[in-house]
């Protein structure tokens, strides 16, 4: 049983893992041009992970609201899922923190 739940967690890790990398090889090799929206590639990649976050963090409020009803019984799924969408909050806020970072070092930059 606990082996069901380190390949879970595993997956998970993997999952963000690689989204994580989708999005340091945007802001490495950013897309030509703004999107769709006007956003440039990273902004664009930027408005998704933050969208993407969020569902995340709606998906484990709901399952942890079906389990505090007696909807569901899936305790464990709804803890994972919620931790899964601390980590992946965690993580925007670090990519978050880089980001500005280094628009504050750009400012202190002189001309």
């Amino acid at each position: 049983m606990n082996n069901e739940f380190g390949q879970l967690i595993g997956a998970s890790l993997m999952q963000i893992k690689a989204e994580a990398s989708a999005i340091s090889a945007e802001v490495v090799t950013p897309a030509q041009g703004g999107g769709a929206d006007g956003l440039g590639g990273f902004g664009a990649r930027m408005l998704e992970a933050v969208r993407g976050v969020n569902q995340q963090d709606q998906l484990a409020a709901d399952r942890m609201a079906a389990v505090d009803s007696g909807a569901s019984d899936d305790l464990v799924g709804a803890m994972l899922s919620s931790q899964q969408a601390s980590l992946s909050f965690s993580m925007l806020m670090q990519a978050r923190n880089k980001v500005m970072g280094a628009v504050e070092d750009l400012i202190k930059l002189p001309i």
